[in-house]
Parts: structure tokens; C-alpha cells; sequence
């Protein structure tokens, strides 16, 4: 019954997974509701991925306190890279070409996108205005996050250019790079970019997260089997150096160690310029985060350290806690060298969530970018030159952007929730087989023994084997233990993780409401 009511919602939400595209997440609209790198797109936009501002004024006006003008009204195409100003003269980035300009978007790339020669007088007086089709390049502009960030410092031969020619003054204060900056940088753009680069590391996580880890744990199952004395010796080791080297990496990302940083901007760039993002503070928020769980982790090793050493060298009781702790590991390298089927079983649910994160992921991408693109509605005044209408156009002016409806995140707080839930349930199903091979192997055959099994363990090696003529476990009893699970447990297990799964969630948002009131400082006595 639940996976029917896990089936039920997932028909619901299929019609928001049909019009999401995983590429919104990455890039931006540009002033036709166009996404940049759509090749689908009129014009066609294949490979133009970066979204430029072509009016300076409009992205200061943007940036000014109490201004009703918004930076996603402000007129953008998408290019192929970000436009620089020349040293000699004054360059110029023309908008589609459209009407009567007769060029191609091939043609249109291959001249930096600059038509001014073509333009009619009446063109070019509009042009001087702000107002198009073609726009000055005064300030340099560097690629962040796939839109052409401004760096507020004016070229002051293309500026002098400008005004020779009888352009309009443009503002040249740090708001025209803050406005951009913000946007960039606020906190649905970042949820957006973080949901982006899941979808792009693909690989990486196919390897690093599925296939080393099933490796190494196939690699430890031997160990244990093995090496059973050293264990606790090299577990320990391992953790630390483990804790250790991720904390480094951490510290190494976030430049507090080497110049090996992570920047948000992308490609070649002048060294001098530096941009800070979000994500660097998140960084270096979990950089601090892993030094105190790498202390404590070092701490805590000692003492368990500190403690196997005075249990065999002083304390007898703790010696005696040791031999029974020694005993259960022994315990458990014969489980799994007789049970060998359990080194072997782990894949088998690995494989199914392996699989089902991989719907899961593509599900949640195409959720988070399932909103529908849409006209702003704006009360602003501004002017642009219609290349097809051939004269200068006020009515248009708003911009575009997504827009999610609340159905969309209900459908996104199920879609974590499900997956939440789907998790404990393979977990659950898992330690359900793996126990009940453990039981088939303790007490199924256990009455064939005259000796209790607990006193068969305390004696000497080769009086317990004497003692136990058990025959050697076959290779069934960890299929047998899933037929018990499909048959008579599936649905206890189902419903026993649905029970985790609310539990967790609910503890989980009133620990989130606790932590804002704390820092309120509204924080109830009896919370």
C-alpha cells in the first residue's frame, strides 16, 4: 500500500517533471524569455551561454536604494563570451541581428557582435541614447557563474570615445557591480547552482560515491575476515587519517591553505580581479565545521587508544572486556566466512539505491527546474529600438524569469521526503537479511550441539571445535532470510521506516525552529 501511495503522488507529479529542463538551473533568460544555450531557441542560441546586460544605466538603476527597477527587467542577451573594451576605440555589442540587418548569428559572433557600421542615422542616434539596437562596451566584464559580471571601473579611452560621440552620461559607481553581484549571489541562485553541479558531477559521483566506496567495503569485509586482532588498531588509524585529509582538502578550497581556491569565475581572467561568492563562505562554514569534528575525532581516539592499552596491561576486568570484545569479532569473521554469502549480498542493495538515486536525482533536477518562464510585470520607464518593427519600442520593457507555483514545492518537500523514506527502507530491508542469516547460522542448527553456544565460544580453540560438529553453513541461508523478508516482513519494514522517516523529518524542522529562536533569543524554558 505505501509504494501504491509512492506511485500515486509520483503520477501526480509527472506533468512537472515533463516541462522541467535541468539547464535552467545553469543558465539565464534573456530579454525574449530565451534560455541561453538553447539551440531550439528564435534566435537559435546554441552555445551562447553567458548572459550579458547590454545597458549599463539600467543595471545601476537597478542597484539604487528604493528603486522600483528590477535587474531582471533590464534588456540581456546571451553571447558566447563576455565583452571586453578595446584600447584604442570604442566597442560595441549589437543586439540580435533581426529586421534589416542581413547577418547570420554565425556572422553576428564572428564580429564580436558589433553591426554598428550598418546602422541607419536614425539607428545610431538611438544607439548614443541607450536605447539601441547597439550598446557601448565601458566597462570590462568577466564570466561568473555564466552571466557577464561588470567590474566597475570604466575604460577611459572608450568613455572618452563615448562622450566624443555624443552619448549620454553613464554612471560609473560600485553599484553597477553590486547590482549584478547581488543577483548572483542571492540565495535561490545559489540552491539553483548547487542543484547544477550535482547534475554535472555525474561521474565523479558514479566513482567516488558508488563504485570506490563498494570497493573498499568489499576490501574490509576481508579484512575483518582476515585480520581480525588488528582491526580496532587499523580502524582507528584509518578514521583519523581519513578525518584529517578531508579537513585539509577543505582548508586547501578554501585558500586558507596554498592558492588552489575555488573562484566563481570561470575561464582566464586578470589575476587582479577578484570576485567572492557565496559558496566560499559556505566553504570555509564547513572547513571550521571539520576541524572541531576532527578534533574531537582525535580526542576521542586517544581514549579508546588509551583505554585498550590500560585493559591489557593493568585493569584485569577491562582485560577480561577486551577477550569478550576480541571474542565478537572473532564471532563475526566466522559468521562471514562460513555465511559467505554476506560479503557478497551488500551489493545487491547498493545496486537497488544505486539505481534508484539515479531516478531520484534526475527527478529532482527536473523538479527544482519545472517553473515556467514568464513576463514580469513592471511599471518602469524605459525605451529600446525593435530591429523588426523598425522604430523605438516602450511597451515592452519587462523582462522574464521562472516562476515556481506552490504546487512545485510541495511536490519538491515530497520528492525529498520520498527519497528520505525509500533509504531507510532498503537500509531496514538490508539489516533485516543480514540478521536473519546471522539467526539461521546461531540457532537453527545450534540444537545439534550438546554445549550452549555461549559456552562453546569461552572454551579453547581446539576443544570448541570438538565440541561444535555443526556442518559448514551453505551459501542459502541469506536467500532464504530474503524470501522470509519479501514474504512475511516486507510490510512491517515499510511501514516501520515510514515511522523513521516522519519521526526524522519532524525532528528535523523543530530542530531548525529551535536553533532560529535561540538565535532570537525567544527561546521558551520548557522548549
Amino acid at each position: 500500500s505505501f509504494f501504491i501511495l509512492f506511485y500515486v503522488f509520483s503520477c501526480d507529479f509527472h506533468n512537472l517533471f515533463c516541462v522541467g529542463w535541468h539547464i535552467r538551473l545553469t543558465y539565464g533568460l534573456d530579454y525574449k524569455g530565451n534560455l541561453c544555450g538553447d539551440k531550439h531557441a528564435h534566435p537559435g542560441l546554441r552555445k551562447l551561454e553567458l548572459k550579458y546586460w547590454l545597458n549599463p544605466n539600467q543595471v545601476y538603476q537597478s542597484g539604487v536604494k528604493d528603486s522600483q527597477f528590477k535587474l531582471s527587467n533590464a534588456r540581456s542577451i546571451c553571447l558566447w563570451d563576455c565583452p571586453t573594451p578595446s584600447e584604442d576605440s570604442l566597442n560595441w555589442v549589437c543586439d540580435y541581428p533581426e529586421g534589416d540587418i542581413r547577418l547570420s548569428m554565425r556572422d553576428w559572433i564572428n564580429r564580436n557582435y558589433d553591426y554598428y557600421e550598418f546602422l541607419t542615422p536614425e539607428m545610431r542616434n538611438t544607439s548614443l541614447q541607450l536605447q539601441g539596437p547597439c550598446y557601448p562596451v565601458i566597462f570590462p566584464s568577466v564570466n561568473v557563474y555564466w552571466s557577464c559580471q561588470f567590474i566597475a571601473r570604466a575604460s577611459n579611452i572608450s568613455l572618452r570615445h563615448w562622450q566624443q560621440m555624443g552619448g549620454v552620461n553613464i554612471n560609473e559607481d560600485m553599484v553597477i557591480d553590486k547590482s549584478i553581484h547581488r543577483s548572483i549571489n542571492s540565495r535561490s541562485s545559489v540552491l539553483k547552482r548547487y542543484m547544477a553541479d550535482i547534475g554535472k558531477s555525474w561521474p565523479v559521483l558514479i566513482v567516488c560515491g558508488g563504485m570506490l566506496p563498494l570497493f573498499l567495503s568489499v576490501i574490509w569485509l576481508l579484512m575483518i575476515r582476515h585480520f581480525v586482532s588488528a582491526m580496532p588498531w587499523i580502524t582507528v588509524a584509518l578514521f583519523n587519517i581519513l578525518i584529517i585529509t578531508v579537513t585539509m582538502f577543505y582548508y586547501l578550497k578554501a585558500g586558507w591553505i596554498g592558492n588552489d581556491a575555488i573562484s566563481p569565475i570561470i575561464g582566464e581572467h586578470d589575476p587582479y580581479i577578484n570576485v567572492f561568492g557565496r559558496e566560499l563562505h559556505h566553504l570555509r562554514a564547513v572547513a571550521i565545521l571539520m576541524t572541531f569534528i576532527m578534533v574531537v575525532s582525535i580526542l576521542t581516539s586517544i581514549a579508546i587508544v588509551r583505554r585498550i592499552l590500560m585493559a591489557t596491561s593493568v585493569l584485569k576486568a577491562r582485560a577480561k572486556r577486551l577477550f569478550c570484545a576480541s571474542n565478537c569479532l572473532q564471532v563475526a569473521a566466522k559468521v562471514i566466512g562460513e555465511v559467505q554469502a554476506l560479503i557478497i549480498f551488500p551489493i545487491i542493495p547498493y545496486a537497488i539505491l544505486a539505481i534508484f538515486y539515479m531516478f531520484w536525482i534526475s527527478a529532482a533536477l527536473h523538479l527544482f527546474s519545472s517553473g515556467q518562464v514568464v513576463k514580469n510585470n513592471c511599471n518602469t520607464n524605459c525605451c529600446a529600438y525593435d530591429l523588426v518593427a523598425k522604430k523605438v519600442n516602450c511597451d515592452g520593457c519587462c523582462g522574464y524569469s521562472i516562476h515556481y507555483t506552490p504546487h512545485i514545492a510541495v511536490a519538491i518537500f515530497f520528492h525529498l521526503f520520498g527519497g528520505y523514506w525509500a533509504t531507510q527502507f532498503f537500509i531496514a530491508c538490508s539489516s533485516t537479511v543480514i540478521a536473519g542469516s546471522v539467526a539461521s547460522y546461531y540457532w537453527a542448527r545450534g540444537e545439534t550441539s550438546a554445549t550452549p553456544m555461549w559456552a562453546i565460544w569461552d572454551l579453547p580453540r581446539a576443544k570448541r571445535d570438538a565440541e561444535d560438529p555443526r556442518p559448514e553453513i551453505p551459501f542459502l541461508p541469506v536467500f532464504a532470510s530474503m524470501k522470509r523478508l519479501i514474504r512475511y516482513n516486507l510490510g512491517s519494514v515499510a511501514l516501520g521506516s515510514l515511522v523513521v522517516s516522519l519521526v526524522e523529518s519532524i525532528r528535523f524542522i523543530l530542530e531548525s525552529i529551535r536553533r532560529k529562536l535561540k538565535v532570537a533569543g525567544v527561546t521558551s524554558d520548557g522548549w
